[in-house]
């Protein structure tokens, strides 16, 4: 009996477990096919591990991406789980479409390329995020306190104006006060004088020039408390605003600081700001981008490189098989039916000829009855009677 086996049974008896029939799944092999292909299981085993570490790289990279925008790890496992699907959906299109009849066609293969660069190089930004996170802490620290000062620069420019001119109030406010009290101090240092004996008279006490001088640095002393008093008001009024300005600021600059965070935005210009800033971290950088990249690309890779086997010659003779059988059967079906028709067609035919035949006496003896009866009735006329005939004997086209 074991000589009656083929040998397509023979191949197909070779043992697999279910590790590998996931992995066929993964590079979207056929089983039915693969399983009697020796050479081409293990190659698309090899395709299978390729998509396996791509769906996980993914699934991982867009599980710490969700980390830095939402505040629980459940969620961020969830959505990363359910965008490493997509990627793996996406990886499994990818080297479906690249078969041995487009495999040497340039733009086609072109495109999966660009596509996989594309979404690997978006994946490799949270990778880097978490490979250079202590670097990208210190340098967010760094961005956001120069943001600060950007702000607080900004907003003195827009108080820039309105600050200046009540600065400039106060100033001519404050210059006036301080002419007068000039004024003031020299008078009273006048009159100190006279009454000491060191004043130009040189005589002590409160003599007729001393109390001249007095009345003189009262009435200066007087007009200082009173053009005081009159420029409190105004004065206040200034601090007032200058306070309110101020108060503005702070309170703007802390609603700014309160929205400063450590997003993954915040992190991406971090890790731009830092590596234009440092060589050693640029280089390490565009090398662990074209690393990161590398993996999402393995599966295309992997497809394009792999030689053909005797399962795409499988594969595209089945395509042939099922493309022949489903165009003969359509013209199978087609014959069946016309011929369906045709032969109802010709029975209806005699159908309706039997029906004629058949009913043709009995239309004589009806127009029979009916001209006996215009015989005996003198008040019908022979178009009445023919337009009853017409009536009621007389076939309608069918429509």
């Amino acid at each position: 009996m074991s000589e009656n086996v083929t040998i397509s049974e023979k191949e197909s008896s070779v043992p697999h477990n279910k590790w590998q029939q996931f992995l066929w799944w993964l590079a979207t092999a056929e089983e039915d096919l693969i399983k009697t292909c020796v050479i081409d299981r293990n190659r698309y085993a090899i395709v299978g591990m390729t998509v396996l570490g791509t769906w996980l790289f993914a699934t991982l990279t867009w599980t710490y991406f969700f980390s830095t925008v939402t505040g629980s790890w459940i969620a961020a496992v969830l959505l990363g789980i359910f965008m490493g699907g997509i990627i793996l959906t996406i990886d499994r299109a990818l080297i479906k479409g690249i078969s041995r009849n487009n495999k040497n066609k340039f733009i086609p293969v072109l495109f999966r390329i660009a596509l996989a660069l594309t979404i690997g190089l978006f994946m490799a930004q949270p990778a880097l995020l978490y490979l250079f996170d202590k670097e990208i802490k210190v340098q967010v620290s760094i961005d956001n306190e120069k943001r600060k000062r950007e702000k607080r620069a900004s907003q003195d420019t827009v108080y820039a104006a309105v600050k200046k001119e009540l600065l400039n109030q106060k100033a001519g406010i404050e210059t006036q006060l301080r002419t007068r009290y000039q004024e003031v101090s020299i008078a009273r240092d006048r009159f100190i004088s006279e009454t000491d004996g060191t004043g130009g008279s040189g005589k002590i006490g409160l003599k007729d020039i001393a109390q001249a001088k007095q009345r003189e640095y009262l009435q200066l002393d007087a007009d200082y408390r009173s053009l005081e008093n009159q420029f409190k008001p105004q004065l206040a009024s200034i601090d007032s605003s200058l306070l309110v300005i101020e108060n503005n600021i702070q309170k703007e600059q802390t609603n700014f600081e309160a929205l400063l965070n450590n997003g993954f935005i915040t992190r991406i210009e971090a890790l731009n700001n830092l590596v234009s800033n440092n060589t050693a971290v640029a280089i390490r950088y565009y090398l662990l981008v074209a690393l990161l990249m590398l993996i999402e690309l393995m599966p295309v890779i992997a497809k394009i490189l792999l030689p053909n086997g005797s399962y795409d010659e499988k594969v595209r003779l089945r395509e042939e098989l099922e493309t022949t059988l489903t165009q003969n059967n359509h013209k199978r079906e087609l014959a069946l039916k016309e011929q369906f028709n045709q032969t109802a067609f010709e029975q209806d035919g005699q159908f309706v000829q039997q029906f004629f035949e058949a009913s043709a006496s009995e239309r004589k003896e009806k127009m029979k009855e009916q001209i006996n009866v215009w015989k005996k009735e003198n008040n019908q006329s022979l178009n009445d009677t023919w337009t009853d005939l017409k009536r009621d004997m007389m076939m309608k086209q069918e429509e």
